[in-house]
């Protein structure tokens, strides 16, 4: 294959994921072609053909984040707060993106992993709550992730990389859990 072939093969992939990072849809185009640019002029950098995907949304980052710099009029945050900002934007639009999978848990472990995982409640808390001991709601909570691993596999394609998760989003069959 060559980088054009496989550019192809990304470019709307890449398009999504500039266009949920950004605030101006008018430079989506200029971002991506810097992508191709970067890429195609450093193509000698890539270690294996496997790693070829994370290295495009490697590049693709460095270049959203070029972009944000070029547009600063004030003075520039420390690389660890925008890092920290970007984390928890990212945290928090998979929280509202996981949320509706809870509703496809067995009833008895709905509550558990809400107050436990989502609220972050203690599992004394927990168990208070459900009226049970807490080494019931230990097992529950622990059921409950494990029937959760399941759903999110089920219905998600995560991405992840060395840094943890790059991108995700529901499968085709289950758009209706879409976020």
């Amino acid at each position: 294959m060559t980088m054009l072939t496989d550019w192809l093969n990304y470019k709307e992939q890449l398009r999504h994921y500039v266009l949920n990072n950004i605030d101006d849809v008018d430079a989506v185009d200029d971002i991506l072609q810097e992508v191709y640019i970067k890429a195609s002029g450093h193509l000698q950098q890539l270690k294996s053909q496997d790693s070829l995907k994370s290295w495009l949304y490697r590049i693709t980052h460095n270049v959203i984040m070029d972009f944000y710099r070029s547009r600063e009029i004030y003075d520039e945050l420390s690389d660890a707060l925008i890092d920290d900002v970007e984390e928890e934007q990212a945290l928090d639009k998979m929280a509202q993106c996981l949320r509706p999978m809870f509703d496809c848990l067995p009833e008895k472990y709905q509550m558990a992993m809400i107050w436990s995982e989502v609220e972050g409640l203690p599992q004394q808390e927990v168990a208070d709550r459900l009226g049970i001991s807490l080494s019931g709601a230990k097992s529950r909570i622990q059921r409950g992730r494990v029937k959760f691993k399941s759903v999110l596999m089920t219905y998600c394609d995560i991405e992840i990389d060395q840094q943890g998760a790059v991108d995700f989003k529901p499968k085709i069959e289950c758009r209706h859990l879409a976020c």
